[in-house]
């Protein structure tokens, strides 16, 4: 179309569209069009030639090449949710808020808080997620990591069909073993070869860490059939898979990587010989640390000696110790806390009278070198996952803070409490908590089993108590509150109950802190009945239960 018409026979000047945005911008007082019809001001003739020109480009385009259909939805096999549990789903997925951080926080539940523990409930019970629910679903994954995995394992194989088709949720295909390729079958050789042979990295990363899930010999064998061909940092990220199904099979491979040309998959491997306390890099570094360690008698009590290694030999660094320390460690205590940390635990008993854990850190240790030597039991007793050392170093949780037998930090005793059964991990929590108050034990709550036992939950909720007496606002105990929303037994709603009202203050108290605790433990109270509630909604409604049979709980 060239020409248009408009008023009679008057023709619409052409002009290109970059030309009438410009003069509309300006304003046609100060940039008139470029031809005026007669009869015509300036504004109209300009909305004119816009309008002719718009039906120009619109008539002149090109149709597009049919892009090709997408492939169907995959199926997903799993038992849908039960419709008070899908209407769930929607609520918690609609809440943004995410909570209000610090300060006040009002009396409602944070509903985006409780989607994780929904979440591991639903997977708990092997439900497929409602389709309808997906986008939104995948939506909240991407805004929050922690959320990914349990959110990718309840979409199931439709979320990476819908990663495929929109960019903002290819975090689902990078999360999915070889970027949501299909592997092959572990039977099938060929197939296996092949793609070891041929495929990328991530796709043959994720074919290792299936194989060494299942068959670990085979997955050795494939990592070393072109081990001398890899990439250093390929050989470094395939020898870190070793670590599931670990055992003493894997280590002539190992003691062969710990001759390798880098330096960074010289120290894995020493790491991973050394959580073979059968291992004959175990044995070394035993021999290394006895050296260095001994008991002396010759005083009033016996005490634990030290004397430092005064080098690191070749010998020494092959077999994972580096030798230049961090800025502002000395040379010879950093080489001996990594001897001893090496070494297996059972060493210290044979090496040290015969004595028990216990007994050992509880030895005093001369020249000022107990820190060192305890510090690195603890990195011992949590690489080694030995129950024994861990209590031992642990000590009493009413304990002064500082004064345990091992003298270590809480985010040392976080992992030490990981080495121990639940029942005993929360017991050692409540005790410390009874003794050192909230303040100090937000570290050590993390590392605890979910629904608390009751002590503990019991251990918290009277320390909180303790503080609403004290007067102080609840917002320093913001962190623990949240973690009691979802973590502890929704049982104890009922007990919570007498906390409700708001007290008498004391004369020192903050203005209106009573209040404030009050809606705090109302926001509690309602958290755990609704986390109860969201347990049932879960439950098959027709579904065949064992008399007596509980229902995971949803915090779980």
């Amino acid at each position: 179309m060239n020409r248009a018409t408009s008023g009679g026979d008057t023709a619409i000047p052409e002009g290109t569209w970059e030309e009438l945005v410009t003069t509309a911008l300006l304003g046609t007082d100060r940039r008139a069009p470029a031809h005026v019809p007669p009869g015509r001001t300036a504004p109209a003739a300009l909305l004119d030639a816009a309008a002719v020109a718009t039906v120009r480009r619109r008539a002149g385009l090109r149709p597009g090449r049919a892009a090709r259909r997408p492939e169907r939805a995959p199926a997903d096999p799993r038992p849908p949710l039960p419709a008070p549990a899908a209407r769930r789903l929607t609520t918690l997925l609609a809440d943004r808020s995410g909570g209000a951080g610090g300060g006040r926080r009002g009396s409602a539940p944070d509903l985006i808080e409780l989607l994780p523990q929904w979440l591991a409930a639903a997977n708990a019970h092997g439900y497929a997620a409602p389709p309808q629910s997906l986008p939104a679903l995948l939506d909240a994954a991407r805004g929050r990591t922690d959320l990914r995995p349990a959110a990718l394992a309840f979409a199931g194989p439709r979320a990476l069909w819908l990663a495929r088709l929109n960019p903002d949720w290819r975090f689902a295909l990078r999360a999915a073993p070889g970027g949501g390729a299909a592997l092959p079958d572990t039977e099938d050789a060929e197939g296996v070869r092949r793609l070891w042979q041929e495929g990328l990295f991530a796709e043959r990363a994720a074919l290792l860490g299936a194989l060494r899930a299942r068959t670990p010999a085979r997955g050795r064998e494939l990592l070393a059939s072109t081990w001398g061909t890899e990439r250093a940092e390929d050989r470094l990220m395939f020898l870190d898979s070793l670590r599931t199904g670990l055992s003493d099979a894997d280590e002539p491979f190992l003691e062969q990587a710990l001759g390798d040309r880098s330096r960074n998959v010289r120290a894995t491997a020493a790491d991973l010989l050394s959580a073979l306390p059968g291992s004959a890099l175990a044995a070394r570094m035993a021999v290394r640390a006895t050296a260095c360690v001994a008991l002396d008698r010759t005083g009033d009590a016996p005490a634990i000696v030290v004397e430092a290694p005064l080098e690191c030999d070749a010998d020494m660094e092959r077999d994972g110790v580096v030798a230049t320390p961090p800025a502002g460690r000395g040379e010879r205590s950093w080489w001996l806390g990594q001897l001893v940390e090496s070494a297996p635990l059972g060493t210290w008993p044979r090496r040290l009278g015969g004595r028990t854990p216990e007994e050992i850190v509880a030895l005093p240790v001369t020249d000022g070198w107990q820190g060192e030597l305890h510090a690195a039991w603890c990195r011992a007793a949590v690489r080694q996952r030995d129950a024994a050392w861990s209590r031992a170093l642990l000590g009493s949780p009413s304990a002064p803070e500082a004064g345990g037998p091992g003298a270590v930090s809480l985010a040392e005793r976080a992992k030490l409490l990981a080495a121990l059964e639940p029942g005993e991990r929360a017991a050692w929590v409540a005790g410390f908590i009874a003794t050192h108050g909230l303040s100090e034990a937000f570290q050590l709550l993390g590392v605890c089993a979910v629904p608390w036992a009751p002590p503990l939950g019991r251990a918290v909720v009277d320390a909180l108590d303790i503080a609403r007496e004290a007067g102080s606002y609840p917002w320093s105990f913001s962190g623990v509150m949240g973690l009691a929303e979802r973590c502890l037994d929704p049982a104890e709603a009922t007990r919570l109950e007498t906390l409700l009202a708001v007290p008498d203050e004391p004369e020192d108290a903050a203005p209106g802190a009573g209040g404030y605790w009050a809606e705090a433990f109302q926001r509690l109270v309602t958290t755990l009945r609704l986390r109860a509630e969201m347990t049932r909604e879960l439950v098959p409604p027709a579904g065949p239960r064992e008399e007596g049979a509980q229902p995971p709980d949803a915090a779980g």
